[in-house]
């Protein structure tokens, strides 16, 4: 889940990591009063889950509250990056001498963190990245040892800090590291981190994702969630705990185990080349326990989809049996009732196939295809879809 910048300044500053006031505003009066109550110089940010925001006219400095109405009301509205601008944060000027880059991330393919630093911040860090890599310093984390003073350092004056700031960074490097443990994050960045001209680090905008899958760990996460903005299914869907992930294709996909669901997306995608390149409408896992209900829910959810044309159900039987999965399956489609409309291709696999296969038989519900083979069942599923 990635947070909006004004949500990461609240949390880095709930850890203590030096950041400006800021107050959020939906409309243009809440922004004259945000900027009144703060005083002086403003910033005005639009506040949109992108980069490029001052490039596009999202981030406005001014002087005053009334100037901050009218800046709110400018970027208000805005589009940036095809993301609607709903939301404008008002934070306090800052007289910047020098600006860094600093963040901690999930280094997936070592299996480590991963720590990027460089003297040299801004907008530009990704041109800088390609064009000079040895201004960004890359220094792995260990995730048992962490981020310690110590190793805040190294990072700090491999990132090509002069002497004179590295004691000035460092603690603020150890801080952002104890976000970055301490939310279950998988990218804690601040871009740009500031010297201000009388000698503050301060964190003038940050951005962070949250890793879900430690979301019981974190109850409080579950209010950081954009719930205007997310996708109507996947959000039916979690609330029945099901992992879906909607994608942009016609055939909908149900199998049993994360492995198995991949491979029925790459198959379905190859049998639809040869029927009007129908592609999979969603990623659909619903783990060892098909029950009558589990699959009922994920039934519904696929169906309510108005893109979806047909739907592979492909499971292999282990500890769930093929004939549990097959009962399931029966039973979803009486609980849906006039809601299931559309075709199902079915492949049972594994313990008690046949049990299984002869339940859907004898159920004889005339929007059920039975399919011996993954293959033979996902070129079906696309057939169906293009019909």
């Amino acid at each position: 889940m990635d947070l909006f910048e004004y949500q990461a300044r609240d949390l880095f500053e709930s850890y203590g990591v030096p950041v400006l006031a800021g107050i959020i505003a939906d409309t243009p009066e809440e922004a004259r009063a945000a900027a009144a109550k703060i005083g002086g110089t403003v910033v005005v940010k639009a506040q949109v889950k992108a980069g490029g925001r001052g490039k596009a006219g999202g981030v406005k400095v001014v002087h005053n509250a009334d100037d901050a109405a009218t800046a709110a009301e400018a970027i208000l509205g805005l589009t940036i990056k095809g993301l609607p601008v709903n939301r404008v944060m008002v934070t306090a000027g800052a007289k910047i001498a020098q600006e860094f880059y600093f963040s901690v991330l999930l280094d997936r393919a070592n299996r480590s963190y991963l720590s990027l630093c460089s003297v040299e911040g801004g907008m530009e860090i990704e041109e800088l990245a390609v064009e000079r890599p040895d201004a960004l310093a890359k220094i792995e984390v260990d995730p048992i040892a962490g981020v310690d003073l110590a190793k805040a350092t190294e990072i700090a004056i491999a990132g090509h800090f002069p002497p004179e700031l590295v004691d000035k960074v460092a603690p603020v490097i150890v801080t952002l590291y104890e976000v970055y443990a301490g939310e279950d994050a998988t990218l804690v960045e601040v871009n740009p981190l500031v010297l201000t001209e009388d000698g503050q680090i301060l964190a003038l905008d940050g951005k962070v994702s949250l890793d879900e899958n430690a979301g019981f760990r974190h109850p409080n996460h579950e209010a950081l969630e954009d719930a205007a903005a997310a996708d109507p299914l996947e959000a039916k869907a979690k609330a029945s705990d099901l992992n879906y992930v909607k994608l942009d294709g016609q055939v909908g996909v149900i199998g049993n185990g994360a492995g198995l669901v991949m491979s029925t997306l790459d198959v379905v995608s190859y049998a639809g080349e040869r029927h009007g390149n129908v592609k999979p409408a969603n990623f659909l896992d619903i783990g060892g326990g098909a029950s009558a209900e589990v699959m009922a829910a994920g039934l519904d959810v696929i169906l309510g989809d108005p893109q979806v044309k047909s739907v592979f159900v492909n499971v292999f039987g282990g500890i769930t049996a093929c004939d549990a999965v097959a009962n399931g399956i029966v039973k979803a489609l009486e609980m849906l009732g006039a809601t299931a409309t559309k075709p199902l291709v079915v492949r049972l696999d594994g313990n008690k196939v046949d049990e299984g296969r002869a339940i859907l038989r004898d159920a004889n519900n005339p929007l059920v295809t039975l399919a011996d083979t993954m293959d033979e069942g996902a070129d079906k599923a696309a057939e169906l879809a293009n019909a």
